[in-house]
């Protein structure tokens, strides 16, 4: 009896954990529709003539906007952690932050030309900061005291949410755009989000008593500082506008920059911390490089909103007998390789077990997947020479490039919350969003070497150094995996 009864309560623990997060993963889905849905038509409407209904900036304005309004995106996802620990509590942050994304996407669809895109990508930023990492937080309270088991479960469903809107957003937006115009899309946009918030609304009152409460509230005597910082900031920011120091084409140069200067702050902070052992700091200077690879492959990865995206306006037949398949449809397919590639992939780790390759051996067949993915891309743009380029092709090229994300995106959070100090995991958390931030500015800065580089020159470029870094990883693999488990019994 005793040897059944484990096998009969698991699954009933396995129902329970999903129920109750089933409220989070939803609101998660629609904000990521609302979030993807519009980026899988951003850079479409930079760069499609005004007869088109876009605003024709040009390959270079429009990658540095793309770039720089993913990578802010993420930035912003620290300050809105620090906001919902520090000052108001984790669900009025996420509530607050979702009434001004929707803002934000209805500014987008309501006021044309610039003044719209201005406005409505800086309130999508600020929404989008205070949203994410709180939600997931939330996440987390509902999930305290349940086994690492019940925890990884209950966030995959969350995670399984997250790429299910990932994949809808631009599905949906891209066919509204398409058939009746951007501003459709962008309504579109705002109405998955308004959903989201609708959905928030009906689970306010269940959320966990720690989600309603400051958990580590700020002095009220250090209050005045952060607000002086923000205040010095928007004005350094509006300044800087105004006089013309920051514009379309530099702005991803200023996020990459920024970015970095954050990543330095928070290494710098971990590794001078008196709080730090000396195992821990070993493990985060060896996590230094994966750091940086990491973001280097993002850049790569984001590229199918920068460089990508002009790839396609300029040179792919999108002509299916008389109807047009959906620009945005073709950077979908990216996440949705993902998706389906990720429980393969899984299985296959779950059967080598222990014989799997360790943390940097798959951030290398990342990299090295990645770039002989481009070297795809060499090989059909050459062969095409200056004829377009058949759909098919560049749907390969995305299922290719798209599923190499499994071997770095998950595989790099699950490193930083496993190597990181253990009263500092929260910097470590925020070093991987900064991976991303890193990788989106990164792909303005490639588009727009894209708009001044012959196509072939450009994509040996990318693919040569995907291929030479990965290779570099593999080769050093054995002792940065010693060193990433310093201290700690490898998996």
């Amino acid at each position: 009896m005793t040897s059944t009864t484990p096998r009969l309560a698991a699954p009933a623990e396995d129902r329970t954990v999903p129920r109750r997060i089933w409220s989070m993963a939803f609101t998660e889905l629609w904000e990521r529709f609302s979030f993807y849905g519009l980026q899988g038509i951003l850079s479409f409407y930079l760069l499609y003539s005004l007869g088109e209904g876009g605003l024709d900036l040009g390959p270079a304005a429009s990658s540095g906007i793309v770039g720089a309004y993913g990578g802010a995106v993420y930035l912003a996802q620290l300050a809105g952690a620090w906001v919902g620990d520090r000052l108001l509590s984790p669900k009025y942050v996420v509530l607050w932050g979702g009434i001004v994304i929707t803002c934000g996407h209805l500014a987008l669809a309501a006021l044309s030309g610039l003044t719209g895109l201005g406005v409505g990508l800086v309130l999508i930023i600020l929404g989008t900061g205070a949203l994410k990492t709180n939600i997931t937080s939330i996440v987390g309270f509902m999930l305290d005291g349940h086994t690492d088991a019940r925890r990884d479960a209950g966030f995959s469903y969350f995670y399984m949410a997250i790429n299910i809107g990932a994949v809808a957003g631009p599905l949906s937006t891209g066919f509204a755009q398409n058939q009746w115009g951007f501003h459709y899309g962008f309504v579109l946009a705002a109405v998955g989000m308004f959903a989201a918030l609708v959905q928030y609304g009906f689970s306010l009152k269940k959320l966990p008593e720690r989600a309603g409460r400051v958990n580590n509230p700020l002095p009220k005597d250090r209050i005045l500082a952060p607000l002086g910082y923000t205040v010095a900031a928007v004005a350094v920011i509006a300044v800087c506008s105004l006089s013309g120091l920051f514009r379309a084409e530099n702005m991803s140069s200023v996020v990459t920059i920024a970015a970095l200067v954050a990543a330095a702050g928070y290494f710098a902070v971990i590794l001078s911390s008196a709080k730090v052992t000396d195992d821990e700091k070993r493990r985060v200077s060896a996590y230094l490089p994966l750091f940086l690879l990491s973001g280097v492959y993002f850049g790569f990865l984001f590229q199918k909103f920068t460089a990508s995206s002009i790839l396609i306006t300029d040179r792919v037949d999108l002509e299916i007998g008389t109807w047009r398949f959906p620009s945005a449809w073709i950077t979908a397919v990216s996440p949705l390789s993902a998706v389906l590639i990720t429980p393969l992939v899984a299985r296959l780790w779950g059967r080598l077990g222990e014989r799997q390759p360790k943390p940097v051996a798959k951030f290398a067949i990342g990299l090295l997947q990645i770039g002989f993915a481009y070297f795809y891309l060499l090989a059909i743009s050459t062969a095409t020479g200056n004829a377009t380029i058949p759909l098919l092709l560049i749907l390969l090229f995305m299922v290719l490039a798209g599923s190499s994300e499994v071997y770095v995106g998950p595989i790099g959070l699950a490193l930083a919350t496993k190597i990181g100090p253990a009263r500092l995991k929260a910097q470590m958390v925020g070093l991987n969003f900064l991976t991303l931030a890193l990788g989106s500015s990164l792909s303005g800065l490639l588009g727009q070497l894209f708009a001044a580089l012959p196509s072939a020159a450009y994509f040996a470029i990318v693919a040569g150094s995907a291929v030479v870094l990965g290779g570099a990883l593999l080769l050093a693999r054995k002792p940065l995996n010693r060193a990433l488990y310093a201290g700690l019994q490898a998996e």
